[in-house]
């Protein structure tokens, strides 16, 4: 009989396997193996088939014959299975199914971990400096990674890095030694090394079988996964009102902003994939392909891509309140943001004022404190956005801003500037909350909207928002206090901030306009 994820394995599956022994998921064998046999698209991105007959490891819409029941080996994610020995299926490609885990049933600290892990934590330091980011010892959080992921955070960064490196290989003509750098290693042989072990081909093979290749020096791309249901154009249009001035933009049905990490400028773009319905075309100059793999883990935070919406929806679609919106919105996502300080500086200007108020606001900063873009291309992004330290101790209320709330950017500039780690992932949302608070000038919404969008928290909840109280008012004479709104909303946990975007989105498109 095949084992199960969540059971005691007592015996490896293959002589090769290395991991998962317990693996926490909530989908049974029996369930995996349905799916599995059907094929159901639902299901993809969600688990992992490993075939111990094959060494091969599958999506669960992969198209080859069913292996039979007592070979299969179930994870919650490639990483894993790559770990326990399996290698990718060529035909269904699992390095490029929706992202994993999902949120649910996932311990929180290992959910920050990955999310730092995907900013490139792992890069330039160990797991120690990891484990001291998140506030806990590095033995401890080897041990929350075999339980929750059944690898180690090695192993997610190395497959994170190697199937970068892949689309490297496939798609550009750079040289092998700039492939494995740009996608994150540190020397030659042991990018060689983990190519061969995760594709059973070495990176010269992979390129001789690929389709095509581009020029080298000219943009790399990538595609960018997304589960279903997802609607571009409306997230699009969510967006356009809050764009960052002379940062953002939007042209047509593509997505363009300035990026400035460690020094290295440029523009990357975002857009559809005409020939994949499911996934974004990511666009990054070469100026910033050391970044490539970083940039990428930003862009699906921005635009939320790794959320099962629709399983979403569905349980907050149970509260009558909820259910019109969850019906007509199945996929609602919560933007995030390219950059934390960015966004908690807008949620600051955009204290008791409309959208468009905030955004012309937002726009003054950038002209007077953001620096110019170099190389700048006529009709699009022209500036960065300023750092930390310059705004630490800029006039901010010379461009027009209530003296009050100046000194309020001022001081989280100064915060973040001298490192407190304020805006840094927290174990848990009532700890973020407390650190944002402590800085004089943020409230309780602010705070809120900046775990929200900056963090990512999917239970974040600004319960005193006026459009969150309308909504939960409905026909009453009296609006309800953030108190009521707050209680209303306890039954919408761990998915608050899904159910504050509906119905926004919901009283908008009553109103024929954005929140």
């Amino acid at each position: 009989m095949g084992r199960v994820l969540y059971d005691q394995v007592r015996k490896r599956p293959t002589s090769r396997a290395r991991g998962c022994y317990r693996l926490p998921i909530e989908l049974g064998h029996d369930i995996c193996y349905r799916a599995l046999r059907t094929r159901d698209a639902r299901f993809d991105g969600r688990f992992f088939t490993g075939v111990t007959s094959t060494g091969v490891y599958c999506r669960p819409i992969c198209p080859v014959r069913t292996p039979k029941r007592e070979n299969c080996v179930f994870f919650v994610c490639a990483a894993g299975a790559e770990d326990a020995g399996f290698r990718a299926c060529r035909r269904c490609r699992p390095d490029t199914a929706p992202g994993t885990p999902a949120w649910r049933g996932t311990s929180s600290t290992v959910s920050r971990a990955l999310r730092l892990i995907a900013d490139g934590a792992l890069d330039d330091a160990g797991v120690e400096a990891l484990a001291d980011r998140l506030g806990v010892g590095d033995r401890y959080l080897r041990r929350l990674f075999h339980e929750h992921l059944g690898a180690s955070p090695q192993a997610i960064a190395t497959t994170r890095r190697v199937h970068f490196a892949k689309h490297l290989i496939e798609h550009t003509e750079l040289p092998m030694s700039q492939v494995a750098l740009t996608s994150g290693f540190r020397n030659v042989r042991r990018f060689n090394a983990a190519v061969r072990k995760c594709f059973d081909r070495t990176p010269t093979e992979i390129r001789k079988r690929a389709p095509g290749t581009r020029e080298v020096g000219g943009p790399l791309t990538v595609l960018l996964p997304v589960r279903e249901p997802f609607d571009w154009a409306d997230m699009l249009a969510w967006m356009t009102p809050r764009l960052t001035p002379n940062v953002e933009q939007v042209v047509g049905r593509t997505y363009r902003r300035s990026v400035d990490l460690s020094g290295d400028v440029g523009v990357i773009e975002v857009g559809p994939t005409p020939a994949a319905k499911a996934s974004l075309t990511l666009s990054v100059p070469g100026d910033l392909a050391l970044h490539l793999v970083a940039i990428a883990g930003r862009v699906r935070r921005l635009f939320d891509l790794d959320t099962d919406a629709s399983a979403i929806a569905e349980q907050l679609g149970r509260d009558p309140l909820l259910r019109p919106a969850a019906q007509a919105m199945p996929g609602t996502r919560v933007p995030g943001c390219w950059d934390r300080f960015e966004l908690a500086v807008r949620a600051i200007v955009g204290q008791q004022v409309t959208v468009v108020g905030a955004t012309r606001l937002f726009g003054r900063i950038v002209t007077r404190f953001g620096r110019p873009l170099p190389r700048a291309v006529e009709g699009g992004p022209t500036q960065l956005f300023p750092h930390p330290q310059d705004l630490a101790d800029a006039d901010v209320a010379s461009i027009g801003m209530p003296k009050a709330r100046a000194n309020t950017i001022r001081g989280l500039a100064r915060a973040v500037a001298e490192g407190d780690g304020v805006l840094d992932l927290a174990p848990d949302l009532d700890t973020a909350i407390q650190r944002l608070r402590a800085l004089p000038g943020i409230g309780d919404w602010t705070a809120q909207y900046i775990a929200m969008r900056g963090m990512s928290e999917p239970d974040a909840f600004p319960a005193g928002d006026l459009g969150l109280r309308k909504a939960v008012r409905g026909r009453a004479d009296t609006l309800p206090t953030a108190a009521q709104v707050r209680r209303r909303a306890e039954g919408w946990q761990p998915w608050r901030a899904y159910a504050a975007m509906m119905l926004w989105r919901q009283a908008s498109a009553a109103q024929g306009q954005q929140p």
